[in-house]
């Protein structure tokens, strides 16, 4: 099958990336070194999986759902042994070749209606995160994801996620890119992102892990609301008072004000105050 008689499909989310300048940009932020494995998330019709050939690369890993897609895309790249096409759901597929080595770097295009689960089966939870990590991350995404992933305390797009994904990686912005970068054209604005993993070392432990995480679903469950009307009832007014001070946290702050490593010190108080649980 020619791409030529194919057309994007909405259910599958396909908006396919055309600019010249912003496909190069995504290449140029994985730094592709000789001999790296990598794993190109929805290659569509091929744009990118051309210049990511076209790089030192020793294998790469290209996984697409459309099957109509998968045979244009063996069809024009059937003569290169470096690539490995798969054809499946990338969010249930192994995302590593059945023999060698798992890939090293993420180049990915991600359909906005899957962005949450496929961010998790990447990067991972707080306290499941993906190991060993990816080195780099170089994701395609809606600008107000993409805003939220990498936004500072006190900034209206601050939000949960931000300090999930901030306490799992680095996150930085590469480029915007306007609608008329794609075809077909999609509504929004999109962005490049890239995230580079924290290494195991400097993650949080399991149990660390769980009590930020139930902290953040209880206090931006109402964001509007100070952390002293959110985190009421877990221990008596003063000793929270005292608890919440020796974390560098002000009650009267609401959740969206204080930084990841504020909320690492107020999980590690509650913890050490008697093991006190944070569920909702």
């Amino acid at each position: 099958m020619s791409f030529g008689a194919h057309r994007a499909r909405k259910r599958f989310g396909q908006h396919w990336l055309t600019d010249a300048s912003v496909l190069d940009r995504i290449v140029a932020a994985a730094e592709i070194a000789p001999g790296e494995r990598v794993l190109e998330v929805g290659p569509g019709r091929g744009a990118l999986t051309e210049r990511l050939l076209a790089t030192p690369l020793a294998t790469l890993l290209a996984v697409e759902l459309d099957r109509d897609l998968v045979a244009g895309l063996r069809q024009r790249f059937g003569h290169e042994p470096r690539l490995l096409l798969l054809e499946g759901d990338a969010l249930t597929l192994p995302l590593a070749p059945p023999e060698g080595p798992a890939p090293q770097k993420v180049v990915a295009n991600i359909p906005y209606n899957i962005t949450g689960p496929l961010l998790e089966r990447l990067v991972g939870r707080l306290d499941r995160p993906v190991l060993p990590p990816y080195q780099r991350l170089v994701l395609l995404v809606q600008q107000e994801v993409g805003e939220r992933i990498r936004a500072a305390p006190g900034s209206s797009a601050y939000s949960a996620l931000s300090v999930r994904l901030q306490l799992l990686a680095r996150c930085s912005a590469i480029c915007a890119v306007p609608p008329r970068c794609f075809s077909p054209p999609p509504r929004v604005m999109s962005e490049v992102i890239l995230l580079e993993p924290l290494p195991p070392e400097q993650l949080l432990p399991p149990q660390r892990a769980r009590q930020v995480e139930a902290l953040l679903r209880r206090c931006f469950a109402a964001r509007r609301k100070m952390l002293r009307n959110s985190l009421a009832g877990l221990l008596p007014d003063d000793q929270l008072a005292e608890l919440a001070a020796a974390a560098g946290v002000e009650l009267s702050q609401r959740p969206q004000e204080l930084a990841p490593q504020r909320w690492l010190a107020l999980a590690a108080a509650l913890e050490q105050r008697a093991q006190v649980p944070v569920v909702p």
